[in-house]
Order: structure tokens, then sequence, then C-alpha cells
């Protein structure tokens, strides 16, 4: 298993060696083929990564509390609930934050509006919490 995280490890390393070269060279035909290889590395380290997380933590989170116990997934879905949802939160504050900043430079009256579209993206993160909080008061 530790094998997955090793070739993912390199392919990282790979990637980022890549992408320093490519900011080097500066030259659009040379880094065409480069370009195809970066997005299959970062796909190929996804793919990896995921199937870390699908087969190895739920092993070691029952062998954490030394018996068949589900708490150790029910930790496991709390930490996913929130980390994922303050991913999503900050990809969505991101897009709306600079929608919003353009939008108001042009019209600095729509201030009020475009904060009520910046506190919905930031809902995210609280309904991921909320959620784990009560798988964690479910355990």
């Amino acid at each position: 298993m530790y094998l997955i995280l090793y070739i993912a490890a390199a392919i990282s390393l790979l990637t980022v060696a890549t992408g320093y070269y490519m900011y080097k060279v500066k030259d659009g035909k040379k880094c065409g083929k480069i370009t195809k290889y970066m997005k299959f590395s970062i796909t190929t380290f996804a793919i990896l990564i995921a199937a870390f997380l699908f087969l190895m933590v739920p092993e070691k989170a029952r062998a954490a509390t030394g018996q068949n116990s589900s708490s150790g997934l029910g930790f496991l879905a709390a930490a996913l609930s929130t980390g994922l949802a303050t991913i999503g939160a900050g990809y969505a504050v991101g897009a709306v934050g600079s929608s919003a900043l353009g939008a108001v430079s042009e019209d600095p009256g729509i201030l009020g509006k475009t904060l009520i579209f910046v506190g919905l993206a930031e809902g995210i993160a609280i309904y991921g919490l909320i959620v784990s909080i009560m798988i964690l008061g479910s355990l």
C-alpha cells in the first residue's frame, strides 16, 4: 500500500520539476507535449491519492481502535465533510469575490448585494461544519 504513496510522491516531484522547466523555457512549441504530460500526471496523482484513501485509511482507522467498530470511519467522515466543504467554500468565495470586486469597481452602489453573494458562498463551509458536528454527536 505504501507503494502507492511512493509513486504519487515521485509523480508530484516530476510534475513540479516539469513546471519549473516550462517556466524557464517559456517557449510554446517546446511546452506543447509537456503540457499534455502535466495534465496526465496530475490526473494520475489524484487517482493514486484517492486509491490510497479508499484502500488504506479505513483499515488504519479500524486498527487504531483495536476492534471492528465504525467510530474510526465516523471520524473520517466528519473530517472529510468539513474539509471538502471548506475547499468548496474557498473555490466559491474566490470566484464570487473576484466577480464582486469587478462589479463594485464599476458601480459602488451594489456593494451590499455582492456581500450577500460572498456570504452565501461562505455558508458552504458552515454547512460542512454542521454536518461534521452531527456526525460526531452520533458516535
